[in-house]
């Protein structure tokens, strides 16, 4: 292993160790703030699923070539 490498290594271990003795961490109120972002998708899925129950949708039939090319009644000439 060259001295580089070697030195490299080193410079790497020293810096996880400092990372180890100064861990951060999310705490309580990462958790919150996720715990609450989570209710909120909740509740905006509970949400929009209600109101997909309540569409009212119904296709109209697809036009024939007659009803195509008939004018409509009560237009104007």
């Amino acid at each position: 292993m060259s001295a580089s490498a070697n030195l490299a290594l080193t410079h790497v271990a020293t810096l996880a160790k400092e990372l180890d003795e100064n861990k951060v961490t999310p705490g309580v109120l990462g958790f919150l703030v996720f715990a609450a972002l989570a209710v909120g998708v909740w509740a905006l899925m509970k949400s929009m699923n209600r109101h997909m129950g309540r569409v009212n949708f119904e296709e109209e039939p697809e036009p024939t070539r007659e009803s195509a090319t008939r004018k409509p009644a009560g237009g104007s000439a």
